[in-house]
């Protein structure tokens, strides 16, 4: 039977499943990487604009290119049902704003670990359950970046609900007047060495920790909040394409470890 969000189901893979994701926020994100990596591409699904496609890597590796949507509630029901048709490996493949001065736009971040400000996550597992990447995946990832000479920074993301006031965005927001609490948020979480802000990491690896799932994150630097709230649009094909190629090319050459 087709799961109701995701619009099929594991009879749709044929016999050579795929047990990989690359998950995206966009589905013209999902729909370039299918496009441009994959071979013997097939669309599974358009629905709610979830768009989700099946092809094969270049070594044969048979994967996933599924679309989360924006912010967390959207992506807690497209990973619980791609878990329930066998898909075991999660990378979500997205962009963020640096909150670091070192960490510039056109550089990738991959999330070791997330603080998860995230009503949806709440659901999943209780606030102090830890928010961590697959160890063994993000390693994997780091040195597939220094491998293509694409610079990369790992380490702690702030994984927030809203776009705008959750990150404390004023000027570029039609709501000026923050909640007390969010005032200076950015400047704390700098003090703290938390590298950027983004929408969905903190309850993927919720969800995978609960769920017995591998999940990942790298983002490709759009936005660098030192300077300015807004996003870089002239870099972001391009920064997002560096993302990309990270995760494709680790997809393709990582194994699990037998622990």
């Amino acid at each position: 039977m087709k799961l109701y969000h995701i619009g099929f189901s594991q009879s749709d893979f044929g016999v050579d499943a795929p047990q990989t994701v690359l998950l995206s926020g966009e589905p013209e994100r999902s729909q370039y990487i299918a496009q441009t990596y994959l071979q013997n591409v097939k669309l599974l699904s358009q629905y709610r604009g979830l768009n989700s496609y099946l092809g094969y890597l270049p070594n044969g590796k048979p994967i996933l290119v599924a679309t989360s949507g924006m912010g967390a509630p959207s992506l807690s029901i497209v990973v619980n049902e791609l878990a329930q048709v066998g898909i075991k490996q999660f990378i979500r493949v997205g962009t963020c704003g640096s909150i670091q001065p070192h960490v510039p736009v056109g550089s990738i971040v991959v999330s070791q670990a997330a603080v998860c400000r995230q009503g949806a996550a709440l659901d999943i597992a209780p606030v102090e359950y830890p928010a961590v990447a697959d160890p063994f995946l993000t390693v994997a990832l780091i040195e597939t970046a220094h491998q293509l000479d694409i610079p990369c920074h790992l380490g702690i993301t702030a994984s927030v609900d809203t776009f705008y006031e959750g990150q404390e965005r004023i000027e570029s927001s039609a709501n000026t007047h923050l909640q007390p609490w969010l005032r200076g948020i950015t400047s704390t979480y700098r003090q703290l060495n938390i590298l950027n802000y983004e929408m969905e990491a903190g309850t993927l690896f919720k969800m995978a920790g609960v769920y017995g799932l591998s999940a990942a994150c790298i983002c490709a630097v759009v936005a660098q909040r030192t300077q300015a709230e807004s996003i870089v649009v002239a870099d972001k094909a391009t920064t997002v394409s560096k993302a990309i190629e990270v995760a494709v090319q680790t997809v393709s050459i990582f194994q699990p470890p037998n622990l």
